[in-house]
């Protein structure tokens, strides 16, 4: 009898990880984004590309933010909440300054060791951080009880996906945070192999670089004059046209339900 009892007991189990499972994934996806001036609510290439994809866009991308930013926030429990989390389909990084990203020469293996608040100082230790937090935080909705995913043995899938710069100007951020995608074994949105023109070559008539055209405003790398920050709104092509990269790659990250 005892016996039937746990066998009766463990099914049950099964039955109500499985439902839990049924009921997270026919959620309508939800998409979290950080980042900076690119990446704000005032550019829309994330909204369009929310749209298409049919999911729900919580964007907390804020301008003159930076990656440390991020770090800080998760640290203060800021960034998202943990119903949030329950039902954020994936995590996407869009904090682009062209510093290194992948130096690993003062990372710590235990994140928590980290001495916060962070700064600018060192931008690699800040990814490393976001990265490693997002993942223990998925981890622990499995002792979570108001969690869908509480009782399961891995708890929550961390999908995390990475961004280059919009264009391929800078090369520090944009080659580094390639070492850190493989490193990881991220998915990254690559804006600046797609986006349709490169840094290598120059408009035949004007003589200038491409970026130029979609840009409000310009800056210096390395002696040459790129395109900054792209004009904002959905109307704008440079928006559209990461929109349309950002729903390719998402395609083939987010969970097929």
């Amino acid at each position: 009898m005892h016996f039937i009892k746990i066998v009766l007991m463990k099914y049950i189990l099964l039955i109500l990880i499985n439902f839990c499972f049924f009921v997270c994934n026919a959620q309508e996806y939800k998409v979290l984004l950080t980042g900076a001036s690119f990446a704000s609510y005032r550019n829309g290439w994330f909204e369009i590309g929310c749209k298409h994809l049919n999911a729900f866009p919580i964007n907390r991308a804020v301008d003159g933010h930076s990656i440390v930013n991020t770090a800080n926030q998760m640290n203060e429990g800021t960034l998202y909440t943990s119903e949030e989390l329950d039902s954020i389909s994936a995590f996407v990084i869009m904090h682009v300054h062209n510093r290194d990203v992948f130096d690993e020469t003062q990372l710590l293996d235990d994140y928590k060791a980290y001495t916060t608040p962070f700064t600018r100082d060192n931008y690699a230790i800040s990814y490393d951080y976001v990265i490693k937090k997002y993942i223990d935080d998925c981890y622990q909705l499995r002792n979570n009880p108001k969690s869908c995913y509480y009782g399961t043995e891995l708890g929550k899938p961390a999908i995390i996906v990475l961004c280059t710069d919009w264009h391929d100007a800078r090369e520090t951020y944009n080659s580094s945070i390639r070492k850190l995608a493989v490193k990881w074994g991220l998915p990254l949105i690559e804006f600046d192999k797609e986006i349709g023109f490169s840094r290598n070559m120059l408009h035949p008539v004007t003589k200038k670089t491409f970026s130029l055209f979609y840009s409000k405003d310009s800056q210096m790398i390395n002696g040459v004059k790129y395109g900054w920050h792209p004009r904002r709104g959905a109307s704008e092509y440079i928006q559209q046209r990461m929109a349309a990269i950002f729903v390719q790659k998402m395609k083939e990250v987010l969970p097929i339900k």
